[in-house]
């Protein structure tokens, strides 16, 4: 259910829409990071890489900060390495679990009677 009270509308100057979409083409960025980063929404920022193509918002010469393509390049490597290791660690306990049941069901050699040698 929406808040009470009137919309709050936010107005992005050109140049910020710019530097976004220059952003988002940076080769190995993701248009949601981008976006995410920047606090708006993506389907937004899809839709000024669409009207920069159609060439309503002009990117050329548009500032980019050289600091912010590294962090999304860098926040983006940490997200892979961060699903690699849940999947490492999904998997050692799923290889835990499995042999800690195969050792339950196995009858361990001290508990059965053996009858005396003569």
């Amino acid at each position: 259910m929406p808040k009470p009270g009137p919309r709050t509308i936010h107005r992005y100057s050109d140049a910020f829409k710019a530097s976004a979409v220059r952003l988002s083409l940076q080769p190995g960025v993701r248009v949601g990071d981008v976006a995410q980063s920047l606090y708006i929404h993506p389907y937004m920022l899809s839709r000024w890489r669409r009207l920069a193509r159609e060439g309503v918002i002009v990117t050329k010469g548009a500032p980019v900060d050289p600091s912010t393509a590294a962090e999304l390049k860098a926040l983006r490597k940490i997200k892979r390495q961060y699903e690699q290791l849940k999947l490492e660690h999904d998997l050692l306990e799923k290889a835990i679990a499995f042999t800690s049941d195969r050792k339950a069901k196995s009858s361990p050699s001290s508990s059965t009677t053996r009858k005396p040698v003569r």
